[in-house]
């Protein structure tokens, strides 16, 4: 069976979606499908899919500097400490996506991530599922797993906001809990 992975002008086959810009290539060659793990890594990836909810990936990408900047770097115990003044501040900041729900869903499920007695991480890592063989084509890729409806239900369970099945394995996927690279992708979780 022959993958849809793409061959570029370097000699690298990647998956398709990695391909049409520089920070594709990067975000693909260097971050998705690898191993993530830590309270405020694994906060600043529920957050940036959770932003990208109606929109491009590219967008997040391009944004994310300015995400981070905005968001005390993801560090749970400070954007948990967050207010309507810093809703005001994040609602006037041209750098990331200005959406109020969006806004003060990542609020609120910092703080509700503060109170997870297994912390972050763990929890979601306990979602995992077993290691599969690589898919041949896109096609292949599921956009939610049981395993992703099971997360998102348990998140939501717990007080967490805009994090549904579709952004849990979105989620799962860009921090290698699945590998969903195809089989003829170079990269190498």
């Amino acid at each position: 069976m022959v993958s849809d992975a793409i061959v570029g002008t370097d000699g690298v086959a990647r998956c398709p979606w990695a391909t049409s810009t520089p920070e594709y290539v990067a975000y693909h060659d260097d971050e998705w499908g690898r191993a993530l793990h830590g309270d405020n890594a694994m906060f600043e990836r529920v957050a940036l899919e959770s932003f990208q909810s109606g929109l491009s990936w590219i967008t997040i990408l391009r944004k994310r500097e300015n995400f981070r900047r905005a968001f005390a770097d993801f560090e749970l115990a400070r954007v948990a400490r967050f207010d309507a003044d810093d809703v005001s501040r994040l609602l006037q900041d041209a750098g990331i996506v200005r959406n109020r729900a969006k806004i003060e869903a990542t609020i609120a499920n910092a703080r509700v991530a503060l109170e997870l007695p297994e912390g972050l991480s763990k929890l979601l890592w306990s979602f995992a599922p077993k290691a599969q063989p690589r898919p041949h084509a896109v096609s292949d890729v599921p956009a939610v797993t049981e395993e992703s409806t099971a997360m998102a239900k348990e998140l939501k369970k717990r007080g967490f906001r805009f994090f549904g099945p579709t952004t849990a394995y979105a989620l799962m996927q860009a921090t290698g809990m699945v590998d969903d690279h195809l089989i003829d992708c170079d990269a190498r979780p």
